[in-house]
């Protein structure tokens, strides 16, 4: 039997950050192979539409089972699988190429929402049994993040290249590195973050329809 690829994404740096953890740990698995699938990281820049086109690009080319996009979350605490990308950029700073789209949809005519068809409970459930800070997340924001997640999920229900097809997002906190000229902000060591995104993978691959288990929020 063929081996399966699983397309891994991580941006580049953003808001005048030297670094994003989210390609520092993407890349960290690329190559890695589990459960018969093969990682493929890609690295995708934080520009609206530039993002979208990059990641129909890599999906063109690997043609992934799978597709786990990362991105940082500074302030957070856990490593947060993310439920739902909303059709809405509303950007509260540029991104990398100056641009800022206020209350404009991903894709003109698409639904108001996807819902990540990954297992992010499950993720969520081997995440903390593997020693890892992890929760759903009902908010992928309405930066570049939401839009690579709204745009992959889009591309999923429309033209997808494998049967089954799923895909979803994750978000990460800050490095430590970030945080010592950031008082006050959480983080997380790389090798912590790529320990679980191997959980992460690992679940995806084996998990084909997620658990039932509270993973709401009050607020």
């Amino acid at each position: 039997m063929a081996e399966a690829n699983l397309l891994l994404t991580g941006f580049e740096p953003f808001d005048r950050e030297p670094v994003n953890p989210s390609w520092e740990a993407a890349r960290a698995l690329d190559g890695w192979q589990a459960g018969g699938a093969r990682v493929h990281a890609r690295r995708i820049a934080c520009v609206f539409g530039q993002s979208l086109a990059e990641l129909d690009a890599a999906i063109d080319e690997l043609k992934p089972q799978w597709v786990l996009c990362v991105g940082q979350a500074g302030g957070r605490l856990e490593m947060t699988p993310e439920r739902v990308g909303i059709n809405m950029d509303d950007a509260r700073i540029r991104d990398n190429a100056g641009r800022q789209p206020i209350d404009q949809p991903v894709v003109a005519g698409a639904p108001a929402a996807y819902f990540s068809n990954l297992p992010i409970k499950a993720m969520v459930r081997d995440l903390r049994a593997a020693g890892i800070p992890a929760s759903v997340s009902n908010t992928a924001g309405t930066f570049v993040c939401n839009h690579l997640l709204f745009g992959l999920m889009h591309r999923i229900a429309t033209r997808p290249v494998a049967p089954g097809m799923r895909g979803g997002f994750i978000h990460i906190p800050y490095l430590p590195q970030q945080v010592a000229r950031l008082p006050g902000q959480p983080s997380m060591a790389l090798e912590t973050v790529v320990a679980g995104l191997r959980v992460a993978i690992a679940t995806t691959l084996a998990v084909h329809e997620d658990i039932r288990e509270t993973g709401g929020q009050i607020s």
